[in-house]
């Protein structure tokens, strides 16, 4: 029953197709997020995104969502322009930048959104709904703008995926080659921005960071290569993507946004418990035989 409406429902197909979207370039990129130990960029660009939206509404009157995507992926730019310039010029340490750009910019964010919301203009209604998503409003226009970035994206990775690999690791072995790690960063960063902007109207600013960590975590538990960690990553995503989206349309009728988050969250518990090597579960069962073989 369940395929079937995935298949020929309008609204459910565009929810799975735009979440499955989502949890895939969310847990491409949040890999090298993760590994960067940069989980709270995620969570921070999303932040971020919101005046982006707010701005772009207000200077163009239009909510199509290429508008508004575009004035969230500007947005979550400048705060990772703004966020670089305060670790390399002033002696405030990372996580200490990625939150004063977060507050600061969703600050901004939430008196814009007070702003037009209070304005007599039928149009802005659904402004609110980028705060914790709507999945229910997403329709076609918005599920092929987000495979377009998407598709751009996995291009992107899948085109400088040894260079992204080098300064994950090892940084200044990347510097030694003459690869700009500067650059290189900056570049990463503004790909986590387009994942971002493709969760807006599915997860919202809120919760994004989970798609970007979530997914990465869950993966990181059951491989030690960087090929495997993407792949696993992209199809924890995805699978929590559908997934949510299942159970908010059934007979619960609960939220997509947060269901695509729990469901992740059941793919994390998972494998933080049972994956082999990592696993809590799997390392108890292992112990007894490693300590009578010793």
């Amino acid at each position: 029953m369940f395929l079937q409406d995935l298949i020929f429902d309008y609204t459910l197909r565009n929810i799975a197709l735009g979440a499955a979207l989502l949890g895939i370039v969310s847990g491409v990129l949040g890999s090298f997020a993760v590994l960067r130990r940069q989980g709270l960029l995620g969570d921070t660009l999303a932040h971020a995104a919101l005046p982006g939206i707010c701005a772009a509404y207000w200077l163009t009157d239009s909510k199509s969502p290429l508008v508004l995507f575009l004035g969230a992926a500007i947005s979550g730019w400048v705060a990772t322009l703004a966020l670089l310039r305060i670790v390399r010029d002033t002696r405030i340490k990372e996580d200490t930048a990625l939150g004063v750009v977060l507050s600061v910019f969703f600050g901004v964010g939430i008196m814009l959104l007070t702003f037009l919301l209070k304005r007599n203009d039928a149009n802005q209604a659904g402004l609110d709904k980028f705060l914790f998503g709507q999945a229910a409003t997403v329709t076609a226009e918005d599920v092929n703008t987000m495979f377009m970035l998407g598709v751009f994206a996995l291009f992107i990775v899948g085109l400088l995926y040894k260079e992204f690999k080098i300064i994950t690791f090892d940084p200044n072995f990347a510097a030694s080659l003459g690869f700009n790690e500067r650059w290189l960063g900056v570049l990463l960063t503004s790909l986590i921005v387009v994942a971002v902007v493709i969760g807006l109207r599915t997860v919202g600013v809120v919760l994004m960071s989970s798609m970007l960590v979530g997914p990465a975590v869950a993966a990181r538990q059951w491989t030690n290569r960087l090929n495997v960690m993407v792949i696993l990553a992209g199809v924890f995503g995805a699978l929590s993507g559908v997934a949510g989206a299942l159970i908010s349309v059934s007979d619960a009728n609960l939220p997509t946004g947060p269901m695509v988050i729990l469901s992740l969250t059941v793919i994390v518990i998972i494998s933080i418990l049972f994956a082999p090597q990592r696993g809590i579960v799997w390392r108890r069962l292992a112990s007894p035989t490693l300590n009578s073989q010793a």
